[in-house]
């Protein structure tokens, strides 16, 4: 007769398809941003280079070899303005977890915390 997987086997095959196509293009924009990137510091004259900056005008580049005072600045920095910022080395943006802590401890002592 017919299959007699059960809707669930179906329904769970489907979502761990669709969970793998998620995972390929976002691994295809995380490449195409990179590329993007890289090319438009070559693009631009050597003795200007900086190796840090957006691509599209929104997501955020750093090339730079990574420093302690930066990882710092961006991993833990709970006086931040944001819980997401550019991350320390790559294309995107990584999360603050100082000021994750700091929106934690306000909320759980009652104050307010300016996000």
């Amino acid at each position: 007769m017919g299959s007699t997987k059960s809707v669930t086997n179906g329904d769970e095959g489907t979502v761990k398809h669709r969970r793998g196509r998620l995972k390929k293009v976002i691994r295809l924009v995380s490449l195409a941003l990179t590329a993007a990137a890289v090319f438009k510091e070559l693009r631009t004259p050597e003795d200007e280079r900086t190796w840090h900056g957006k691509v599209v005008s929104v997501v955020p580049y750093d090339f730079r070899f990574p420093t302690m005072a930066r990882v710092r600045e961006r991993m833990w920095n709970p006086e931040a303005d944001h819980v997401l910022g550019p991350r320390v080395f790559g294309v995107g943006w990584t999360v603050n977890a100082g000021k994750v802590v700091a929106l934690v401890r306000g909320r759980m002592a009652g104050g307010k915390t300016g996000a």
